[in-house]
């Protein structure tokens, strides 16, 4: 069985979270799995290992989890992107609207040197809106938001179409519902 079958066999369905008329996709099952998580991880290196990229930056808060795995192999900084209030230093804000409601990410502003290519990581694709802001603070902070990777694409929602038409990049995922 191929990784992408064992992922999808092993994602759970949440209906009517975190409102009525939301499936959500949990993960926590794959991350249960070390053996699954270390194949899904050899997945993600050799997608990105020839890249070059300067970073990984990490959308809170499932985006962390396999964003500063990748960045650990890749042997290159991780870029925590948090909701609003929680990072610690000064920092750049952008607000975006989500399937469900509207919400506010923010990065350091010293996160990222200008000039460095990025590669911006979360746990799932749904409308774009969350990856479209992050990619918008890397490039406030004058570095280049290069590619996107996502665990799930939920392609009836389309955001990959909103990615590469706002950013030129194919976004990068290893199922898709």
């Amino acid at each position: 069985m191929s990784t992408v079958e064992k992922v999808k066999g092993i994602i759970r369905d949440v209906p009517n979270f975190p409102k009525p008329g939301i499936l959500f996709k949990d993960i926590t099952p794959l991350l249960a799995d070390s053996q699954l998580v270390h194949e899904v991880m050899r997945e993600l290196v050799a997608d990105f290992k020839h890249q070059g990229f300067d970073a990984i930056a990490g959308i809170e808060s499932r985006g962390f989890i396999f964003g500063s795995l990748l960045a650990y192999e890749l042997q290159i900084p991780f870029v925590p992107i948090r909701k609003s209030g929680k990072l610690p230093y000064k920092t750049l804000s952008e607000s975006y609207n989500l399937e469900y409601g509207q919400a506010t990410i923010e990065i350091h502003e010293d996160a990222i040197k200008p000039g460095s290519k990025v590669l911006i990581h979360d746990d799932l694709l749904a409308t774009g809106g969350t990856a479209a802001a992050a990619a918008r603070l890397v490039n406030k902070l004058g570095a280049r938001a290069e590619a996107f990777s996502f665990l799930i694409n939920l392609s009836f929602l389309k955001g990959d179409q909103i990615l590469f038409n706002e950013f030129g990049v194919k976004p990068h995922y290893l199922i898709s519902y």
